[in-house]
């Protein structure tokens, strides 16, 4: 599958479909391993550009740190190779910080913005940040430390309701398992992040997608986003947690692609 060089780094990414580019942006420890359910929804319309964050999957992982910014240069220079001038961007949690840095320095590359289950960092901001608990699923196994923090992930009732869910994820997300300092240097991404001063910056259609039941980084989080970017839309879905697109999978794609195609998508 493809792989390019990509500044210091080398990436990998995976084409699907055709039409109107649109590009997903995974969250911390994931690969496009975890974006393979969006395929069948979105490649229909559109041409849907999935990639390893630099830390994770195929990608390469320096042992450096990373910022969000980085990041969002990383993808702006896998744009330039596969010339791809503008797309519809959509991040979820880690990938939503890194959409929000793409907008704001690379305006010209985003025809509309998806910030899913993020945050922006600054006053009142709030994401998940207890240490003895992260080390406590560090120091476990590989696939129990997982499914410990994808316990977090999912809402409990959920959960009840499709007993077996947490090893499935577990074991697509173990293809392609992160590295303890690729994890480590995506966290520090996230802890640092911060455009909330920067937010009322971004003009491109925006929408803001939340559960209203995430443990992860509270909902509140949405509405200071929404607040922050001008003429942003917020949908926030009821009695789902961080991974929402799991859990209300069906409403969670209607509301995107209802948004995508009134901002000049492929109809």
């Amino acid at each position: 599958m493809p792989e390019v060089k990509v500044g210091d780094i080398n990436m990998y990414y995976e084409v699907h479909g055709e039409g109107e580019p649109l590009v997903l942006i995974c969250g911390a420890s994931v690969s496009v391993d975890m974006m393979y359910a969006f395929i069948p929804v979105y490649s229909p319309e559109y041409k849907l550009v999935i990639f390893d964050n630099r830390g994770a999957g195929q990608s390469d992982a320096p042992d450096i740190p990373y910022t969000t910014a980085m990041m969002a240069n990383d993808l702006a220079g896998l744009l330039d190779t596969i010339e791809v001038d503008s797309a519809h961007i959509m991040g979820t949690s880690m990938g939503g910080m890194i959409a929000q840095e793409l907008a704001l320095r690379h305006p010209d590359r985003v025809k509309s913005l998806i910030l899913a289950c993020t945050y922006c960092g600054g006053p009142s901001s709030s994401i998940i940040t207890d240490p003895e608990m992260m080390q406590r699923m560090a120091d476990l196994p590989p696939k129990e430390g997982l499914m410990e923090i994808m316990r977090l992930c999912i809402s409990q009732k959920f959960l009840d309701e499709n007993p077996g869910l947490l090893e499935q994820i577990a074991e697509q997300m173990m293809q392609h398992p992160i590295s303890p300092h690729g994890q480590m240097r995506q966290t520090e991404a996230e802890m640092g992040h911060n455009t909330y001063e920067r937010l009322p910056e971004i003009k491109m259609p925006t929408m803001i997608i939340h559960g209203d039941d995430d443990r992860i980084i509270p909902v509140e989080n949405a509405n200071i986003l929404a607040s922050r970017i001008p003429g942003a839309e917020l949908a926030i879905l009821k009695n789902a947690g961080h991974m929402f697109f799991v859990e209300v999978e069906d409403e969670s794609n209607r509301i995107m692609l209802d948004f995508l195609k009134r901002h000049g998508a492929t109809k």
